[in-house]
């Protein structure tokens, strides 16, 4: 069983009306979910508006780093998806149509593509497709870069079918799990000493503290993420110290999220 650690993964929300409240972002769930079916987990999260510059400064930074990133919404042809000519000025390349991408939208339209439809298809130079199954207008991927639309309908097969093409060799199901204990009475600063010893000594394995006020009472949630075996060696030496330290614990239940 491997130990190291995959390349991390974000997500990039894109849309004034996410910012604005007109529409609740459903991405970021299903993401998390598409990626725990695979062993897998997200890093980080981006919410950003339609603001050209703030998108494309947010893409270079990311660009320069080795992380996997999934971009939702801006890729349409109004005028405000700026997400392909953002990206591609992140990237330093021009925009093209893609043969592909004319070849799918010709099977759909014949040979009247007008030059908002063929706008949707015109990505930055060596670009590579992501299948659409709803519309067949596809979506784009750059390096480690991948740009989906905004409907989820349309979203999430594309991502699934991302991580099942590119990166299947990154997939670990079975391999990595997560577990906590909740633990009655005790605050977060009372944990400290114990944690930051347990950090020092299982550095492989992540380590969560959720404290939560249960009037009128106080407990904390300590968790444990990494491989298998570790994350159970983990937990059973936290449950002895505990047990030791006269604390009242019991596993927590992980199957379902909690309010922050």
């Amino acid at each position: 069983m491997s130990t190291e650690q995959p390349p991390g993964f974000g997500v990039i929300i894109i849309g004034d009306e996410i910012l604005s409240g007109k529409r609740r972002d459903g991405h970021m769930p299903k993401v998390i979910e598409l990626l725990g079916d695979r062993g897998l987990e997200l890093a980080w999260a981006r919410f950003l508006g339609d603001d050209p510059q703030r998108l494309t400064q947010t893409l270079t930074a990311s660009m320069a780093s080795d992380d996997i990133v999934f971009s939702f919404g801006g890729i349409g042809g109004t005028p405000d998806d700026r997400t392909r000519q953002c990206a591609g000025v992140a990237a330093g390349l021009e925009l093209e149509p893609h043969p592909e991408g004319l070849r799918l939208l010709r099977e759909q339209f014949g040979d009247s593509i007008n030059a908002q439809r063929q706008r949707m298809i015109e990505f930055p130079k060596s670009a590579g497709i992501i299948p659409n199954p709803v519309n067949r207008i596809p979506g784009f991927s750059l390096g480690h870069h991948h740009f989906v639309p905004g409907f989820p309908n349309m979203a999430w097969p594309m991502v699934a079918w991302v991580l099942d093409n590119h990166y299947a060799h990154l997939h670990a199901r079975g391999d990595r799990k997560e577990r906590a204990l909740t633990v009655r009475g005790m605050r977060e600063s009372h944990a400290i000493p114990l944690l930051d010893e347990f950090t020092e000594q299982y550095t492989r394995v992540r380590l969560s503290c959720l404290p939560r006020w249960c009037p009128p009472e106080y407990e904390l949630e300590l968790g444990a993420r990494g491989a298998n075996e570790e994350v159970d060696t983990v937990i059973a030496a936290l449950q002895e110290r505990l047990t030791a330290m006269g604390a009242d614990w019991e596993e927590a239940d992980l199957t379902r999220a909690r309010d922050a």
